[in-house]
């Protein structure tokens, strides 16, 4: 069975670490397979919101990283936590929050968001919701 490369994930140092910085990244063409279906992607977006500590993830090795998703059978509750878990073993972030968001399968969507660490006073929210507003995506239009 294939699996994800989390060894794809690199780092570059955090040049304000002093900082609580609220990282949010989107995906929204993240692919994987249907275990037992490999004829059977599913598509979906994942968003990734974090607060680096010293080092932080360098943008294209995470797309690289999440592209490594698409011949792996795995359900959308493991790789959404998978995804959590590789980021956390990379960087050590102060707080993070992954969120999946799967397209359409049988009439049904599903919703996963797997959390770790705790929001401090200190964290700036976010001022609008990305993963609701993809209009800034071609495709998305």
């Amino acid at each position: 069975m294939t699996s994800a490369n989390p060894e794809a994930l690199e780092l570059v140092e955090n040049e304000y670490p002093e900082r609580n910085t609220r990282v949010e990244i989107v995906s929204p063409e993240f692919t994987c397979l249907c275990p037992g279906k490999r004829d059977q992607p599913d598509f979906g977006t994942i968003s990734i919101e974090y607060v680096p500590d010293e080092t932080i993830v360098e943008l294209k090795s995470l797309k690289y990283y999440l592209v490594s998703y698409r011949d792996v059978e795995i359900y959308h509750e493991p790789a959404t936590n998978q995804i959590l878990e590789d980021i956390v073993e990379a960087c050590e972030p102060r707080w993070i929050r992954v969120t999946g968001q799967f397209n359409v399968r049988g009439g049904i969507t599903t919703d996963v968001v797997v959390e770790e660490g705790e929001l401090t006073d200190g964290i700036p929210e976010s001022q609008t919701n990305r993963t609701e507003d993809l209009s800034r995506i071609p495709s998305e239009k």
